[in-house]
């Protein structure tokens, strides 16, 4: 489901640079350890908190049947930042929201984002907003849920 979603996000229009002046959306698969300047990013698997636990997903599951299907609900966490160099919090927070519509699109768009026997929507989110020593950040947490099927 990560590789699925950050390969979604490595292919969104949305996320590219808007002109020379305008640098696009990073799309990260788990936490970085980099120097990228850039404001915006999109992190998969990740709450944007480095002092947090790191938890990108969780699942449980069970035998779904007799032979070796197994039926799994899991949970990925996925993260819209948004910085800025002023302490305009409002613009950051729209901008977190922009960031994280094109993540509801795919999902509506196909439940399944492309995976066989799965299923998965944004069921929750969590809006934190803080004023840094490098302006305003806004990071929406979206929960995107759902229901998987595999066979070996």
């Amino acid at each position: 489901m990560i590789d699925a979603l950050v390969a979604l996000g490595n292919s969104e229009p949305a996320y590219e640079p808007a002109d020379d002046d305008t640098p696009g959306v990073v799309v990260a698969d788990g936490p970085q350890v980099t120097d990228d300047s850039t404001p915006d990013w999109l992190v998969i698997g990740f709450d944007g908190d480095p002092n947090g636990d790191f938890e990108a997903a969780t699942s449980v599951g069970g035998w779904a049947d007799l032979s070796t299907g197994r039926e799994e609900e899991f949970q990925v966490t996925v993260a819209a930042i948004a910085s800025r160099g002023d302490t305009d919090i409002v613009t950051a927070r729209r901008r977190a929201y922009e960031i994280a519509a094109p993540v509801e699109a795919w999902l509506r768009e196909d439940p399944s984002i492309g995976l066989r026997s799965v299923e998965a929507a944004i069921v929750g989110t969590r809006l934190t907003q803080d004023q840094t020593d490098q302006g305003a950040q806004a990071v929406l947490l979206l929960s995107v849920a759902g229901r998987a099927f595999t066979l070996p």
